[in-house]
C-alpha cells in the first residue's frame, strides 16, 4: 500500500464535537452503550494476538529547552493526555487516536516516528474543540498492508506516541504516568493500585465476553495484559487500550475455544489479573 503523506495548515483544521471513529463504508450511527465511559465495540473477526515480536526501545523525551518555539504550551489548564489503540472500529486499519494540546508540528513527526517502526499512516484527520487537539490515525504495517496484531507492536506504538506527545508538551510529562519514564517531571500524584483497579467481565454475544480493566498505567502494560490471558489459554479476539494520564482502560473481546467464557473462567481471569496488577514484573529496560 503506498505511504500517505499528510500535511495540515492551521486554517485546515475543523472543528470537532468529540473523538470516535467514523462507522466504516455506512453512514449508520452505533448504539449507545450502557457502561458509562466506554464506547461501543463494533463486532470484529477473531484473529490471536501474538507474541513474538521483539522488544521495541523507545527514546526518553527531549528536555523543555528542546523544544520548538511556537504556540504557547504552558496554561493554566492543561487537558488530560490520552491515546487510544482501538483495533475494533476498523477491519483492515488500527486506529489511533491522540488528544492534547495545539501543536501542528508533532503530527508529521509522530507519523515518522510510526514509519521508523515498520508502520503506514493510510489517514489521518485533525480536528480542534475546547478539550484540545484531536489526532486520529488509521494505521497498517508497512510489510502486510494490514492492522497491526502484535501486542509488543501495539506497546511501542503507544510509548513512541507518548514519548513524542512530551516532546512537543513537556507540561504533560507530570500528567502522564509514563511522565516518569519518558519526561522531565515524573507525575505529581502517585494511583494507588488498589483503589485505581477494576476488572469486570460482561457477556458479549453468543461466542465471546467482554473484559474491561482499569488500572494504574505504566510500560509494558498492555504486552502483559495480553500474556496473562494468552497464559490461561483464552484467545483475545479484538479490543482497544486507552491511555488516559495517570490511568489505563482496556477493553478486550475474548474467548475460550469459541465460546464466552463461563462464570468459572471469568473468575479464574479476574483473580489472575488482580493478582499480577497489584505485583507487576515488567523490567522498564526491555522498552
Amino acid at each position: 500500500m503506498a505511504e500517505m503523506a499528510v500535511t495540515v495548515a492551521a486554517g485546515a483544521l475543523r472543528p470537532c464535537s468529540g473523538v470516535s471513529p467514523a462507522a466504516s463504508g455506512t453512514g449508520h450511527r452505533r448504539p449507545a452503550v450502557a457502561l458509562a465511559g466506554w464506547r461501543v465495540l463494533a463486532p470484529a473477526a477473531p484473529f490471536k494476538l501474538r507474541l513474538s515480536s521483539p522488544a521495541v526501545r523507545v527514546p526518553r523525551a527531549a528536555s523543555s529547552a528542546a523544544i520548538e518555539d511556537g504556540s504557547s504550551s504552558n496554561t493554566d489548564t492543561v487537558p488530560t493526555p490520552k491515546v487510544i489503540i482501538d483495533q475494533d472500529s476498523d477491519p483492515d486499519a488500527t486506529i489511533v487516536e491522540i488528544t492534547l494540546g495545539d501543536r501542528l508540528g508533532d503530527l508529521l513527526d509522530t507519523m515518522n516516528a510510526l514509519k521508523n517502526l515498520g508502520l503506514n499512516v493510510v489517514k489521518a484527520s485533525v480536528c480542534l474543540d475546547s478539550t484540545g487537539k484531536h489526532i486520529k490515525l488509521a494505521i497498517t504495517k508497512l510489510s502486510t498492508g494490514r492492522k497491526i496484531g502484535d501486542p509488543e507492536l501495539l506497546e511501542a506504538v503507544r510509548l513512541t506516541i507518548i514519548n513524542n506527545m512530551i516532546q512537543y508538551h513537556p507540561e504533560a510529562s507530570s500528567l502522564l504516568a509514563l511522565g516518569a519514564t519518558f519526561g522531565p517531571e515524573p507525575p505529581t500524584e502517585l494511583v494507588d493500585l488498589d483503589i485505581a483497579t477494576h476488572i469486570n467481565i460482561y457477556d458479549d454475544g453468543p461466542d465471546r465476553s467482554l473484559l474491561v480493566v482499569e488500572t494504574a498505567d505504566r510500560a509494558g502494560l498492555l504486552v502483559d495484559l495480553v500474556k496473562i490471558i494468552d497464559d490461561i489459554n483464552i484467545t483475545v479476539q479484538s479490543g482497544e487500550f486507552d491511555t488516559e494520564g495517570l490511568l489505563a482502560k482496556a477493553k478486550f473481546h475474548v474467548s475460550y475455544r469459541g465460546q464466552p467464557l463461563i462464570k468459572a473462567l471469568q473468575q479464574v481471569l479476574a483473580n489472575s489479573l488482580r493478582y499480577f496488577l497489584r505485583r507487576p514484573t515488567t523490567e522498564e529496560a526491555s522498552f
